[in-house]
């Protein structure tokens, strides 16, 4: 049977290109559009994606994460077909000078 919990394949780890890591975090999350961290169930969702990936040990674990955690609200989309999203701004232009091929609003948590 599928698992149809709400917001439950919300979050991924960050695979993407040109995102300036933040200092004192080594682990990255995103998810498509600009959401609020403080609604439950992107929340709950978040932890969920950490205890899954195995970088928490329980959902109370994950949640323990998202407390110390920074939230950027940024663009990115793909370059040239690439199957990876490098970081752009608002109109669509990476630090390289390049272009995505389309923007997509995406949220990146540094935990």
């Amino acid at each position: 049977m599928k698992d149809s919990r709400s917001g439950e394949c919300l979050w991924s780890e960050w695979p993407g290109d040109d995102f300036d890591e933040i200092s004192g975090f080594n682990l990255y999350f995103y998810t498509e559009e600009h959401v609020d961290l403080e609604n439950e169930i992107v929340r709950r969702a978040l932890a969920s994606a950490l205890q899954r990936d195995g970088s928490a040990i329980t959902l109370a674990d994950g949640y323990r994460m998202i407390e110390s955690s920074t939230t950027v609200h940024a663009w990115a989309g793909e370059v040239d077909g690439e199957t990876t999203y490098t970081v752009c701004d608002e109109h669509g232009e990476t630090r390289g000078g390049d272009y995505v091929d389309s923007i997509v609003e995406i949220t990146l948590v540094a935990l």
